[in-house]
């Protein structure tokens, strides 16, 4: 499977949702796919995150639903090897009321993507916190969406609404649109409640869930303020080996590893704590 698009959604803020978008598209990127990573986000904490300054208003993903220019000239490489960008702005959190008396509204992002979508073996949008008109143009423009979830009980509590949007999108406007995978961050595994939330989602997204649960590491907090993906700012904590390895299961169900590439250590999941962590469950 090639030239997919990919939203990362989650109504639910602080579930890891930009930090899984770009250590995923920084890691495909090191294994030699092009990826495009699309800032939807006012907060703009993937533009930032990987270690782009915010740019001119007339520069940003804002101008995929308020002008009819070419998406080509938003893009902007970053230091990340093959990893191009269509940054955010605080700008970004009025679009949807530039939407609203717009025919088709729905499809406007869906029309512009076209344009890209066969430059990129992946697109990887980074969806807002919220269930509005910005989210519902990025399901209907995507092939996949991948949901990142929260290994804690509150993070079940807006499942439902966000899996109602994902099916009036699919059953109305997108019906090519799949679940792609649900990923399980920021697991503190020493604990009995994480166990429960990752049993019951096992139990209702079946092979849906990524084996591969990300946990809770010092190094993946720290990484945004220092402008870097956390593969990057450090290669070898708990959080780089996870998001090596749940890259791995992404590939095997839409592409290709490169035969070429060097084999980076394996994190097999575990359901205890580990030896030698501190309080944070950091090594």
């Amino acid at each position: 499977m090639r030239h997919a698009i990919f939203s990362f959604c989650n109504q639910k803020g602080g579930v890891g949702k930009t930090t899984s978008t770009i250590n995923m598209a920084t890691l495909l990127g090191m294994k030699g796919y092009k990826v495009l990573v699309i800032d939807m986000d006012s907060q703009a904490n993937s533009t930032s995150g990987l270690g782009e300054e915010k740019p001119a208003l007339e520069f940003t993903a804002y101008q995929l639903f308020v002008d009819n220019s070419d998406p080509s000239q938003l893009i902007k490489k970053t230091v990340q090897k093959n990893v191009d960008l269509i940054a955010s702005c605080a700008d970004l959190s009025g679009a949807e009321l530039d939407l609203v008396d717009q025919d088709r509204r729905e499809f406007i992002l869906k029309g512009e993507l076209e344009k890209l979508k066969n430059q990129y073996d992946f697109i990887f949008i980074d969806c807002p916190p919220s269930l509005g008109l910005i989210t519902i143009n990025c399901l209907t423009a995507s092939d996949y969406i991948i949901i990142p979830l929260q290994c804690e009980y509150y993070a079940l509590e807006g499942l439902g609404q966000l899996l109602n949007t994902f099916q009036l999108v699919k059953q109305n406007l997108n019906q090519e649109l799949e679940v792609g995978g649900v990923l399980m961050t920021m697991a503190d595994l020493r604990t009995n409640l994480t166990q429960q939330v990752i049993e019951e989602v096992r139990n209702y997204f079946k092979d849906k869930v990524f084996g591969t649960i990300i946990p809770r590491a010092v190094k993946i907090s720290e990484a945004p303020s220092f402008g870097q993906p956390a593969v990057v700012y450090d290669t070898h904590n708990r959080g780089t080996i996870a998001y090596q390895q749940v890259t791995k299961e992404f590939l095997n169900r839409f592409g290709q590893f490169d035969q070429n590439a060097p084999q980076e250590k394996v994190m097999q999941e575990t359901t205890s704590q580990p030896q030698g962590t501190n309080q944070e469950g950091e090594v």
